[in-house]
Parts: structure tokens; sequence; C-alpha cells
């Protein structure tokens, strides 16, 4: 199959790249800056496109390599899930490209949503409750899945919305949890601070991320929402002392010395049943 990758430099893109090569998909890599793409070792083996979703500039399927499926990833401002930029600029850039790439013909599109669309939900979250999204991020994506299963009305299309759980591994944000711990701990830093860390979140590796993915879009008939998670809650203190142990570092942590994020409630984790039904 030929697919193609929006934010394919990302965290979740960076690696969902490589584990397509290895499935002998050929791979059509769309990405801002070219320069930051020949980092990768994977760069040789794609076409590369450069191209700013957020520019708002025409874009047809021709330039884009005609690919047989779209894995939407891009999407700007991770750093900040209050950012008005979700709603202003994000929201409706992304629609615009890809209600432009469905009526030019594309039939199948895969694109990421995030747990945080089901809000202050606590407890097992699976995909037949309703949305309630309570941040910008949110809401935006949240948003656009509405949007495109609107447009299904007017277009045939297949139509994956994909909400990503917590991840962790190369090339996440600097600014995350594992990140700041693996920071501290290479600087030689005798305590950690961090929150009491009695939340309970689902973690997986982000191997195992696009490894899922690629199930799913190799999977058409699994359609709708489809929650990427371990299933398996685990507290947050746990996960750092867990990745503590694996680093063999003897730092102490500093519990309680941050609050709890104000954007998501204290314990959620999501039901993996129906990512369970793709077998291959």
């Amino acid at each position: 199959m030929k697919i193609l990758v929006t934010g394919a430099t990302g965290f979740v893109g960076q690696h969902v790249i490589p584990a397509l090569l290895n499935r002998n998909h050929e791979v059509i890599a769309l990405a801002r800056n070219i320069e930051k793409a020949k980092e990768f070792n994977w760069f040789p083996q794609v076409d590369f496109v450069s191209y700013d979703i957020y520019s708002n500039k025409s874009v047809t399927l021709d330039e884009l390599g005609n690919p047989d499926a779209l894995l939407h990833l891009a999407w700007s401002d991770l750093t900040n899930y209050k950012s008005i930029n979700h709603i202003e600029i994000n929201l409706p850039s992304d629609f615009k490209f890809l209600k432009s790439l469905v009526e030019q013909g594309l039939k199948q599109l895969l694109i990421t949503g995030t747990c945080f669309e089901y809000g202050m939900q606590n407890g097992c979250l699976n995909e037949t409750m309703a949305s309630n999204p309570s941040n910008s991020y949110a809401l935006a994506k949240d948003t656009l899945r509405k949007f495109m299963e609107n447009l299904q009305h007017s277009f045939s299309f297949n139509f994956q919305w994909v909400r990503l759980f917590y991840m962790y591994g190369k090339g996440q944000n600097p600014g995350s949890l594992l990140s700041q711990l693996d920071k501290a701990i290479s600087n030689g830093e005798p305590v950690f601070n961090m929150s009491k860390g009695e939340q309970l979140r689902d973690y997986l590796p982000i191997e195992k991320v696009a490894e899922n993915l690629i199930k799913i879009i190799e999977t058409p008939s699994i359609k709708g929402i489809i929650n990427c998670c371990s299933g398996n809650p685990i507290s947050v203190r746990r996960l750092v002392e867990e990745h503590i142990a694996k680093s063999k570092s003897k730092i102490e942590l500093n519990l309680g010395y941050y609050p709890y994020p104000d954007y998501e409630p204290l314990a959620f984790w999501g039901d993996n049943t129906k990512l369970s039904l793709i077998k291959n």
C-alpha cells in the first residue's frame, strides 16, 4: 500500500515510518522541514514532500504522490493544550487539507485524536462514551472528528479515528515526565521533583503505538473511533519508579512538589477491546 504520512518528523511519525517500511509499504513522508527529515535513517527510503498544512496553500493528490491511504499525524502547538491556536489555526487548516484530499478522491483516512476528548471522565474509557473535551487541544481534535464524520454524508471514504493515550520513548517531548526524569538522571541530580504520582494512566511505548497504527490502517474494516491504549492502568509513581530501576539510578523522588494537572482526571485508562479485534 502507498501511504502518505503527515507529521513525518514528529514523535509518532518518526517511529511509524520505519515500521511501515518494515511491512513493505511504500511511504510518502510529509513534513515542513526537509533538513530535519534528512536526519532520520528512513529518509532515503521514502518519497519526501515538503509542505506546511498550516500555510493553507492548496495541494493536489498528484503533488502528494497519489497515495492509497493517509495516516494523518500532523498537529502543532502540542506543548500547550490550552492554546487557542488549536481552535483558531489547527482545526480549520487541518479540515481544509483533509477535505481537499477527500474531494479529490482519497478513499482511506486514518487520523489521530487524543484521549483528552473524553474530558474529565474517570475510570475505563471506551469508544461508545460521549466525548466531553475540557481543553482547546481536545476540543479542536473532537470537532475535527465530527467534521470528518459529517463529510461522509457527501463523500464516500473509509474513516478511522485513533485516540492516542500516553506514549513514551525516543524522540518524545523534552518537557514530558520521563524526558525530564532522564535529564535529571543524566545530570546526576540527587532528587526529582514530581506530583504525588497517584494518577492512574494508560501508557504504551512509542514502538507499540506505531505497530498499532499500522495494524489499524491495514484493517479498514475496523472503522470509526479506536482507542490506541494498553487497557492496563498504572500509577505515574510506579511508572517513574520502574524507569528509575531500569536506569539503575539512585535518584530520590520528591513527591507532591507539583500539583496535579487541571486538564485531566485523576484516574483514567482506555478500553482496548476494539483494538484487540485486529489480529494481524
